[in-house]
């Protein structure tokens, strides 16, 4: 198939664009580098099956493909609060101009959601029946507001032009290839600890989250798409849960660092909890996270020394 990716220089759109050339299909990958790097898609760029767009998706793009995967839109708050009116166009516009070429070629569209439309959740561990608590008004409400947008434009392009629609909810998700700089728990935490600088712990360190490594993720993102009749949404993630200070002692340990924990006031909106219930991935994609933490952190901290040059 002749396959579409939105954001596909990016960490995860990376990782989908290595995963379906690996399967056989030809790709498009899409990407304005707001976040995005070549540094990540270089080693894709010999394949003959591979090719790069330089373009925006609040701007409509004429292209024949059989499948989308619409996963453009900066995901970290440091990226999305730097413009939060275009991340809310990158969102809204972005998912409308997808959507509008899936009806016009007749093209299957996937989603990528996110468990921030629970925003900070009452239901703990988040099912998708789970309508959210969230801050209209928040500074992490551009990002969090724009998926929910972008949700109920997928249902009522479905609804009304009978697109052939898919829509995943990303939960934490870490792996190589994250942005540094992307102010992200694993990413911040793995590049303090190799430098040697104080962890920054928000609040008491009792907020938790879950991480999935990034193949896992990528393994439910294919699921999803080749599922027959059956559009979601449905949360992606995995269910093991850690605190925010057990997750830093574990990455001093990890990276036998002399780091010392720093806390810090916690910020606006800032959910104590994150967890998914799968148990709607399991049943309809036979999916699960199967990387260890363990494992799939050794990765990621060699990605992060090899970033640094430290080997």
């Amino acid at each position: 198939m002749r396959v579409l990716v939105t954001g596909g220089a990016g960490f995860l759109g990376s990782h989908l664009c290595e995963r379906l050339l690996n399967d056989g299909h030809e790709v498009v990958c899409l990407d304005n580098f707001f976040t995005g790097s070549k540094r990540n898609i270089r080693h894709l760029q010999d394949s003959r099956n591979f090719e790069l767009i330089r373009h925006d998706i609040t701007q409509p793009i004429l292209l024949e493909v059989d499948r989308i995967y619409n996963l453009a839109c900066p995901a970290s708050p440091i990226h999305y609060q730097y413009n939060p009116v275009k991340t809310t166009k990158t969102s809204v516009m972005g998912a409308i101009n997808m959507l509008g070429l899936a009806k016009r070629v007749k093209a299957r569209i996937l989603q990528a959601s996110t468990s921030e439309i629970y925003g900070d959740p009452q239901v703990h561990p988040q099912v998708e029946s789970y309508w959210g608590n969230v801050n209209t008004l928040g500074p992490r409400s551009c990002y969090d507001e724009g998926k929910r947008v972008a949700e109920t434009l997928m249902m009522d392009y479905h609804r009304q032009n009978n697109v052939d629609i898919r829509i995943i909810r990303i939960f934490n998700t870490y792996g190589p290839r994250m942005a540094k700089n992307d102010g992200r728990v694993v990413s911040n935490f793995i590049l303090q600890a190799l430098k040697g600088e104080d962890i920054t712990v928000y609040g008491k360190g009792e907020q938790t989250r879950s991480f999935c490594f990034v193949s896992d993720l990528i393994e439910g993102m294919v699921r999803m798409m080749n599922a027959p009749n059956f559009i979601g949404p449905v949360n992606l993630g995995n269910p093991t849960e850690t605190t925010i200070l057990e997750f830093a002692e574990r990455i001093i340990e990890l990276t036998g660092s002399k780091s010392k924990i720093k806390y810090e006031p916690l910020p606006a909106d800032d959910p104590q909890q994150r967890r998914p219930d799968i148990t709607l991935a399991r049943t309809v994609l036979d999916w699960e996270p199967t990387v260890p933490l363990q494992e799939g952190l050794l990765q990621t901290v060699e990605y992060f020394r090899s970033v640094l040059g430290m080997g």
